[in-house]
């Protein structure tokens, strides 16, 4: 009965976050910390900075792979697969209805401003994402090095994000192992 109840706990809890989630996975960073790190305590902010690096890296959607995770950390394969099922299934109830009248408001100036607004919305919660982590990121020269590098490779190189991730584990290691 406990197991079922952990479920559910994990399939509304994803649900919530999914329906309340615009922007991507970056975007959710936020919520997901209030309510997975701080509320729920299934993980702790270094465990949800590792999810988002290796969503990043494998296939999918980065708030689909975070959700995932932390359901498999919290119940096995079957609380990844519930907690992912309770990430997508507002997604798939909007898009549906949205997808039925979109073509008929799309022109509208208002649906237009409203996007707009969404965008302007979503670009600070990305940017308080950054902030937040980088807080807890660098805590040192060797992370503010490898965020250096990987800001020069990002904007001046145009590198792959995975690419900057693997060499900046590369980095890590080498860095680490040899002090």
């Amino acid at each position: 009965m406990n197991t079922i109840k952990n479920l559910l706990d994990l399939f509304f809890t994803f649900s919530k976050i999914g329906l309340f989630t615009f922007g991507g996975g970056y975007a959710m960073f936020p919520l997901l910390q209030k309510e997975i790190v701080e509320k729920k305590k299934w993980a702790t902010t270094d465990e949800l900075t590792d999810y988002c690096a290796i969503g990043q890296c494998t296939p999918g959607i980065i708030a689909t792979n975070i959700a995932t995770f932390v359901g498999e950390k919290k119940n096995g394969i079957l609380g990844g697969i519930i907690a992912t099922l309770g990430f997508i299934f507002p997604a798939l109830i909007i898009i549906q209805i949205i997808a039925g009248f979109i073509e008929n408001f799309t022109h509208l100036p208002l649906v237009q401003y409203a996007f707009s607004g969404i965008r302007v919305c979503v670009s600070i919660l990305i940017f308080q994402t950054i902030i937040n982590l980088s807080k807890k990121s660098l805590i040192d020269n060797f992370t503010k090095f490898i965020f250096l590098g990987v800001i020069i490779g990002s904007l001046f190189f145009n590198l792959s994000p995975i690419l900057l991730i693997i060499l900046a584990a590369i980095l890590g290691i080498t860095i680490k192992l040899g002090r």
